[in-house]
């Protein structure tokens, strides 16, 4: 059932199932995320079998066909969007220039069908853990309306999840490397040192930072930047977060950072990276 937004007087078609059933999915004209956090699934997703063990997300768009064959001690939980959810709100526009194009791209490779994308995460223990945050926040704001920004939060959040996702089924094997990429793709938001890159890594600082150079272009901490920087372009121009509550959720301590670094690798400041990409004819 659709949300209403009593704040903004319209209808939001999102929807958060704390216990799906899996009866009815995938939902008509909406994009699933199922998060299952015990037991194991076994069915069909377009006729291809596919098997699902605790922890792990399953991503349905509106034109898969599931069919569930068993279930054993399944415990699930679902967030299903419409694709004009995606769609950026409070954008300018005229009579010239309407801004269609304004949609999140992040993660629609998860509903995109072929041999390397079935439509399955499955979760190392980190990863779970911060979707378990996630997804409970998520379920939270649904429900509760909280304040006139509930949208913008959930969207904050998805933004978050689908990242996460798409960067984990890049990820083919669990070198340092990989493992470093894992704890950053799911630790950004806190603090996090060279040393908490180093021990996940088993590895000393210059190891480390030359297999980052060879393999990323970059050094561990640098990547750390680009990553936070990379969200934080997302958040810009798909919520209404402001630049503190962006540079917050990103993991910096104070905003006045966030915008000399994101100025200093962007070349503009966030406010204006945020109106060129909802005003473009302004730059």
């Amino acid at each position: 059932m659709p949300q209403f937004d009593q704040y903004k007087n319209k209808s939001v078609d999102i929807e958060f199932v704390a216990v799906e059933n899996f009866e009815k999915i995938p939902y008509p004209e909406r994009f699933t995320l199922i998060f299952i956090t015990n037991g194991i699934i076994n069915a069909y997703l377009n006729e291809r079998p596919i098997e699902i063990s605790a922890p792990g997300v399953l991503c349905l768009s509106m034109e898969d066909k599931l069919q569930v064959v068993h279930k054993d001690s399944i415990s699930a939980q679902s967030f299903s969007f419409h694709p004009d959810f995606f769609k950026t709100s409070q954008v300018f526009e005229t009579q010239t220039y309407k801004p269609s194009n304004l949609k999140i791209q992040i993660g629609l490779s998860l509903f995109q069908r072929d041999n390397s994308q079935t439509g399955v995460t499955h979760l190392s223990g980190k990863a779970y853990l911060q979707l378990l945050e996630w997804f409970f926040v998520l379920g939270t704001e649904v429900y509760a309306h909280s304040n006139a920004l509930w949208v913008c939060r959930i969207k904050k959040y998805l933004i978050q999840i689908l990242r996460l996702l798409e960067d984990l089924n890049r990820q083919v094997e669990q070198s340092p490397i990989d493992l470093v990429l894992d704890y950053i793709h799911t630790n950004y938001p806190q603090k996090i040192t060279l040393e908490d890159l180093t021990n996940c890594a088993y590895l000393n600082r210059i190891s480390l930072n030359e297999m980052f150079q060879k393999r990323c272009g970059c050094t561990a901490m640098g990547y750390l930047l680009s990553y936070r920087l990379k969200v934080a372009g997302d958040l810009l121009v798909h919520t209404d977060m402001t630049l503190d509550e962006i540079a917050r959720s990103i993991g910096f301590q104070y905003d006045t950072y966030f915008i000399k670094q994101f100025t200093a690798k962007r070349g503009l400041s966030p406010t204006a990276f945020r109106n060129a990409y909802r005003n473009p004819q302004l730059y």
